[in-house]
C-alpha cells in the first residue's frame, strides 16, 4: 500500500499480536478481525458499499437496498454493505433510504403511514432504468439474516438515537450482534451524552462508529474525546464541499496528521465517503473527490488513492466493484485466507 504515515507513527508500538485467519472461520469473521485491529491492517483498504451496493459504472444494476444487491456486494468481495433503516406504521424496522416510498418502489407515500403488511405489497425498482423486481421491501430481520456470517452490516438510522437500541435487540435475537455496526454523528459533548446514552441501553456485542464532520468539527482532538468515551473500532470523517469550491487538496482539517496519530493511538480505521448523495455532485462528502471524478472522470487515484494516502482504512462508495479492483491493483487491497496469497497484517502501523 503506498499510504505515508509521517515519522512519529513510526515511534507506536502495537501490543497485539497479528491474527492469523483460520480455515474454519466465517468470511465475517475474518473481516471483523481486520475491522477490530485496525493498527494490524494499515496496509489494507476494506470497502463498503453504500445502499447495499446497487451501482456500477455509473448505472444502477440492482435494487439500492435490496438483498440481490448485497448479494452482488458479497460477491465482488466488500467488507461491508450499508442499508437505511426507518419504521413502519406498526412499528417493524424495515429497509428503506427515503421517507417516501415513490422513488425505489411501485408504491407510493410515507413510509411511516404503511403497515408491514402493506410495504410487502411494495416491489422494488431499479433507479435510471425503472424496471420492476420481484423483490419486495425487507425487514431489518431479512437483511441481517441475509448477511449471517457473511459480510458485516452497517445500520444507517433514519430514525431517533433512541431507535438503536432496538435494532440491536434485532440483531442480538439472531445471534448476529458482532457483524453490526451503528453510527450516529457527533459535533459537541451535549451530543456525545445523548448518544452514549443509546449506546448504553443498547448493551454491548456490536459495534458502534461515531461521525465527525468538518462543517461543525474543526479540530483532531475532538476524535480523541470521543475514543475515549466510546473506544469506537472506526471513525467515518466527513470533508464537505459546496458545489462551486475546487478540488480540495489537503482532505481538510479532519483529514490531518494529527487526526492519522489519533488514529493509530486509538487503534481505529478512518473511514472515508466517496459516494454521492441525491441531488448533491458526486465529491460532495469527499472534497470534490468522490466516485464520479473515479469512475466517470476515469481518474481513481484522485479519488480513493487520495483517501486512502491520507489514512482512510475503509472508503464507503456506490461503485464497490471499481473500487476493489482499482484498490487490489495498486496494493491497496491484501487478500483474506482462502486465496493462496499473503495474508498477514502489517507489522506496524507506519506504511512505507
Amino acid at each position: 500500500m503506498q499510504t505515508f504515515w509521517p515519522s512519529l507513527l513510526l515511534s507506536v508500538t502495537l501490543t497485539a499480536s497479528a491474527s492469523q485467519s483460520m480455515a474454519g472461520e466465517t468470511r465475517a469473521r475474518q473481516i471483523l478481525d481486520r475491522f477490530e485491529h485496525a493498527n494490524q491492517w494499515r496496509d489494507h483498504v476494506m470497502v463498503a458499499a453504500h445502499r447495499a451496493g446497487s451501482m456500477q459504472a455509473g448505472k444502477t444494476l440492482y435494487a439500492e437496498n435490496s438483498l440481490a444487491a448485497v448479494e452482488g456486494s458479497i460477491a465482488i468481495g466488500a467488507e461491508i454493505v450499508e442499508v437505511d433503516i426507518r419504521r413502519s406504521k406498526d412499528g417493524a424496522f424495515i429497509v428503506m433510504h427515503d421517507s417516501w416510498l415513490d422513488r425505489t418502489t411501485t408504491c407510493k407515500g410515507e413510509v411511516i403511514h404503511h403497515t408491514l403488511a402493506e410495504l410487502k405489497r411494495c416491489r422494488l425498482v431499479i433507479e435510471g432504468t425503472h424496471a420492476v423486481t420481484n423483490e419486495t421491501v425487507s425487514t431489518l430481520r431479512e437483511m441481517l439474516m441475509a448477511t449471517r456470517d457473511r459480510i458485516l452490516i452497517n445500520l444507517d438510522n433514519k430514525l431517533e438515537v433512541g431507535d438503536l437500541p432496538g435494532m440491536i435487540a434485532v440483531a442480538r435475537d439472531l445471534g448476529m450482534a458482532e457483524q453490526v455496526i451503528v453510527k450516529e454523528n457527533l459535533w459537541n459533548q451535549n451530543r456525545i451524552s445523548t448518544v452514549k446514552a443509546a449506546m448504553t441501553a443498547a448493551g454491548g456485542g456490536f459495534q458502534f462508529m461515531p461521525i465527525i464532520a468538518d462543517d461543525a468539527v474543526h479540530d483532531a482532538g475532538f476524535a480523541s474525546t470521543v475514543d475515549h468515551v466510546f473506544a469506537p473500532r472506526a471513525i467515518e470523517l466527513i470533508n464537505w464541499r459546496a458545489g462551486a469550491e475546487t478540488l480540495t487538496e489537503t482532505g481538510g482539517p479532519l483529514f490531518s496528521t494529527r487526526m492519522r496519530a489519533e488514529a493509530v493511538r486509538g487503534d481505529w480505521h478512518i473511514w472515508a465517503d466517496t459516494y454521492a448523495i441525491v441531488n448533491k455532485p458526486g465529491g460532495f462528502l469527499a472534497g470534490g473527490r468522490g466516485d464520479e471524478l473515479a469512475v466517470q472522470a476515469s481518474l481513481p487515484r484522485e479519488a480513493w488513492g487520495f483517501w486512502a494516502d491520507r489514512g482512510a482504512t475503509i472508503i464507503q462508495t456506490d461503485e464497490p466493484k471499481a473500487a476493489i479492483g482499482w484498490l487490489a491493483a495498486n496494493g491497496y487491497r491484501v487478500p483474506y485466507a482462502g486465496t493462496g496469497e499473503r495474508i498477514e497484517p502489517a507489522a506496524t502501523a507506519s506504511i512505507n
